[in-house]
This record gives structure tokens, C-alpha cells and sequence, in this order.
């Protein structure tokens, strides 16, 4: 796996930082890193680092999704809309973790830069001053994606960062923007989504289809959870999209101890097509509940 920086570090602000201050910090790392200006080796690829970062910080709605799910709302692997995010975007990146995407209009290495404002840089690149003074060097900060039950659990990746390899422990229970502090670096979990188990905090919610009679009736069905199957008794009369609450049977809490609760959504599955016999069978059931 590669390593994706934070966008907010790639363009050397804060996340609070205004729009204009995103813009000026991408105008002058645009100029300096620009192929065409600077042939040091690795300036095309910061360049095209620095172009993402800015095609995702200088849109409200792409910024607001990427301060909320971190690059796995733009990762085709994450279930999250695709390579082009939820509103559309860029292309880029490989999936399973840590990434460096890189950025083109016309999606090849070496196509035309999409510039914020490129009249502007147009004309500071050739004839305008390039401002010096650097900022303050920041704490280098990466993304790792990992899937859902991988947070529910725990894992441990091996990862490249800069040329070494490293191994980042991830604790049973993280979620989406957990922050681990290393010595020289920090790591930000984006956690995938799951098919069945819908994640709120440390509580899990799912839905559990039961039959017309079982909801009518009462009886005992067989739920898949987090840690396995068990065994759940449905009360008779029981109406669709009642909700079960099973204590600590959710997710793990990252710090401190105890777990988060399963709620169970009970849907009375209703039959599309019916038998003849299943037919009479419920115009008789239906005269006797009038």
C-alpha cells in the first residue's frame, strides 16, 4: 500500500483556514512546483498532489464530505459514491489504504492541469512576482482506510511511509477521522461501510426480515451479529419495523470499557406472489378479523 497525505497539510493550512487563504496557499505552491518552472526530480508529482488537494479544499460541498468521511469518499474501493466522490471529482489512487493520488483533466499522466483561477496563474507565472517565505513545517499526516469489521476489531497494517515500512496498530472500535499519534507522523482511520450492519457511534442497527405468521404468532428466529449468530424471540403481534434492542452486543468503546447496543429492525416480509391455498387461506383468516 502507498500513503495519501491530508489534504489540508498537502496545501500547508489549517482546517479553519478561509477560502482566500486556501486559494493564496494554492497559488503559490502551484507556481513554485509547476513542471514547467521547477525540474527538480518529484515537482511533478507534488504538483499534481498540491492540484488534488485544492480541487477538493476549494469546493464547499467536496470539502464538507472530505472533513466528514477523509478521503474514503473519494476512494472507488470505499462504497461511497466512486472514483469521482458524491459530487463528482477526480479519479486517482489505488484501493486498500494509504494512497497518493495524482490529478488530470484529462485523466493521463502529463494531460492539463484544472487550475482554481488559471488566468491568474497564467499571469503570475510569466510575468508576475513570486512571493517568497516559507510556513511553519506541520506534523506529517496520512490516511488509512480500513473496512468495517476491520474497525469493529482491530487490526494491524503494513504500510509504506516515505521508502520505510511501518506498522500501524489500529484499536478495536475506531471510526471515521480516529487520529493515532506516532513518533514522527499521525494517521487518520477512514472506515469503510458494510452492507447488513449500519454504524452510529458504538451502536449497530440492521434490519431482520420475519414472516407474516411469526410476526402474528411469536416465535424464535436466528440473527446474525457482530460476534456470530444468536437466538432472538419474537413477541406474537408484533408490528413491522419494530425495533430490538440487544445490549453491549455493538461496538467496542475505543477508550474506556463497555460496548455499544444492536438494534434489530423486525420488517414483516410480505409475499409478492401467493398460492391458491395460501390465498383462501388468508381470505378466511381475514373474515374472521373483521
Amino acid at each position: 500500500m502507498s500513503a495519501k497525505r491530508d489534504y489540508y497539510e498537502v496545501l500547508g493550512v489549517s482546517k479553519t483556514a478561509s477560502a482566500a487563504e486556501i486559494k493564496s496557499a494554492y497559488r503559490k505552491l502551484a507556481l513554485k512546483n509547476h513542471p514547467d518552472r521547477n525540474k527538480e526530480a518529484g515537482a511533478e508529482a507534488k504538483f499534481k498532489e498540491i492540484n488534488e488537494a485544492y480541487q477538493v479544499l476549494s469546493d464547499p460541498k467536496k470539502k464538507q464530505t472530505y472533513d466528514q468521511f477523509g478521503h474514503a469518499a473519494f476512494d472507488p474501493s470505499s462504497g461511497m459514491g466512486g472514483g469521482q466522490g458524491p459530487f463528482g471529482g477526480f479519479g486517482g489512487g489505488q484501493a486498500g489504504g494509504f494512497n497518493w493520488s495524482s490529478y488530470s483533466s484529462g485523466g493521463q499522466s502529463g494531460a492539463e492541469f484544472d487550475f482554481g483561477d488559471p488566468f491568474e496563474i497564467f499571469e503570475q507565472f510569466f510575468g508576475g512576482g513570486f512571493g517568497s517565505g516559507g510556513t511553519r513545517r506541520r506534523r506529517p499526516h496520512y490516511s488509512l482506510q480500513i473496512d468495517f469489521m476491520e474497525a469493529v476489531n482491530g487490526v494491524t497494517k503494513d504500510v509504506e511511509i516515505e521508502g520505510k515500512r511501518q506498522k500501524i496498530k489500529v484499536p478495536a472500535g475506531a471510526n471515521n477521522g480516529t487520529r493515532i499519534r506516532f513518533a514522527d507522523f499521525d494517521v487518520s482511520i477512514d472506515v469503510g461501510t458494510h452492507q447488513r450492519f449500519k454504524r452510529d457511534g458504538y451502536d449497530v442497527f440492521i434490519d431482520e426480515k420475519i414472516s407474516f405468521s411469526t410476526a402474528a404468532l411469536g416465535g424464535q428466529i436466528e440473527v446474525e451479529t457482530l460476534q456470530g449468530k444468536i437466538k432472538l424471540k419474537v413477541r406474537p403481534g408484533t408490528p413491522s419495523h419494530s425495533l430490538v434492542r440487544l445490549r453491549d452486543e455493538g461496538i467496542k468503546h475505543l477508550q474506556g470499557r463497555g460496548k455499544g447496543d444492536l438494534y434489530v429492525r423486525l420488517i414483516v416480509d410480505v409475499p409478492e406472489k401467493l398460492s391458491r391455498e395460501q390465498k383462501r387461506a388468508i381470505e378466511e383468516l381475514s373474515e374472521f378479523m373483521l
